[in-house]
């Protein structure tokens, strides 16, 4: 039973049906009226009708009336609806409505500690009368303050604890016409320390454990676990594993002959559990013995006859211009170099400068005359074998 409008003279009513019509069925409703200060009840309508809404007529303004309604068969009458609350014979220029922020229509999530400061605002005129229940029942405004305005109700507590976490109902009435939202809450903590953290298998360099949830899981999803290890040596902890989604993991990439121990966080939306849960037994890395065979390094044969790389190219000089013929070999070990001209040896003749640099040969000739002209031969040798390569030098100018 409702109000679904009130104006200077009338109230108008909405109900449901029964949910259950009996065998002799529904013949209709009757609606009563009690004025604030009297005791009897007086019926509105002659005859029973099927509607379930009804408006009554022909109140004075200003009038508080109790408001019932009864289902009527041919077995009698049921037990009546009443309204809670009287009603004011006036006019409602706006009827009440809450107007709920976006950021409120979801969980309304805070952590332990936390000041909450919800502005929520509303319409209606005459001003509605706003009523504020947790679970249907009232709050404790020890610890929840509540402020109204014409416009909006402020729901304030100044640290958020875990029971504050729950349903609110708010509701905004004008003369039985009403309006209703649900404010959902939930406060967060950090959660307890994973349970039952073991050493399940060593192998290698590896470790897997295993462990159960936390009891406490801080109000909210635990979204994973951070497990660290420590080395005998060092005493420091690292974090080996973050955001672990599963009970069990395996730590890899330890190092031969250290021991460690380990043990693993638990987080949620608040952070990560303010105490772990410590491994009972240690992992020790055993060394294992290696045992080295140095490769076997193969011997390159460097020997290798005379060869020559580049050869000695035809040449043209001037009479008394210094000249100088070039050639590259390569050999091992390093060839002997022969410089002949026209099939003779050179040998310790003043006219002639020969070098050897880096496999690079040369022969200087000093002040050619056109006597000095001829076919000129480098002959490289060593114990492999020998080359040679040969060269025309012209020399211009009288005789």
């Amino acid at each position: 039973l409702a109000v679904e409008e009130v104006s200077e003279n009338s109230v108008t009513l909405t109900w449901k049906a029964p949910e259950q019509m009996g065998r002799s069925g529904l013949d209709g409703y009757v609606v009563e009226i009690c004025r604030d200060g009297s005791t009897g009840w007086t019926a509105v309508n002659k005859e029973p009708f099927l509607s379930t809404r009804y408006t009554i007529q022909d109140l004075g303004s200003g009038d508080k009336v109790h408001v019932r309604v009864k289902a009527v068969s041919a077995s009698g009458t049921s037990v009546p609806a009443t309204l809670e609350q009287p009603v004011l014979v006036r006019e409602i220029t706006q009827l009440p409505r809450i107007r709920m922020p976006r950021h409120l229509r979801q969980t309304y999530v805070r952590r332990v500690g936390e000041a909450m400061n919800l502005v929520i605002p509303f319409q209606g005129k005459p001003q509605p009368r706003v009523i504020w229940t947790k679970d249907d029942q009232p709050l404790d405004t020890s610890h929840v303050n509540i402020c109204n305005t014409e416009t909006n109700t402020i729901f304030f507590i100044r640290e958020a604890q875990r029971s504050d976490s729950g349903k609110y109902q708010l509701a905004v009435q004008i003369n039985g016409a009403e309006d209703k939202a649900t404010l959902d809450i939930r406060v967060i903590e950090p959660p307890g320390p994973p349970q039952n953290l073991k050493l399940v298998d060593i192998w290698g360099f590896n470790v897997a454990l295993e462990w159960t949830p936390p009891v406490d899981n801080g109000n909210s999803e635990i979204k994973g676990y951070t497990v660290q290890k420590s080395d005998k040596k060092s005493g420091k902890w690292f974090t080996a594993l973050e955001r672990c989604t599963r009970t069990s993991c395996t730590i890899s990439d330890l190092i031969m002959g250290n021991t460690y121990s380990f043990r693993v966080f638990a987080e949620n939306a608040s952070g990560l559990s303010e105490k772990a849960a410590i491994a009972s037994g240690v992992a020790h890395i055993k060394k294992t013995k290696t045992v080295c065979q140095p490769e076997k390094i193969r011997e390159w044969d460097m020997m290798e006859p005379p060869k020559f790389t580049q050869p000695l190219t035809d040449r043209t000089t001037t009479r008394g211009y210094n000249t100088h013929l070039f050639c590259s070999v390569r050999g091992f070990p390093q060839p002997k170099i022969i410089w002949m001209k026209n099939q003779m040896e050179i040998r310790e003749d003043p006219k002639y400068i020969a070098m050897i640099e880096q496999g690079v040969c040369s022969l200087e000739i000093r002040k050619p005359s056109p006597f000095d002209g001829g076919i000129y031969t480098c002959k490289a040798v060593n114990p492999l074998g020998e080359a040679s390569v040969d060269c025309k030098l012209d020399v211009k100018g009288k005789i």
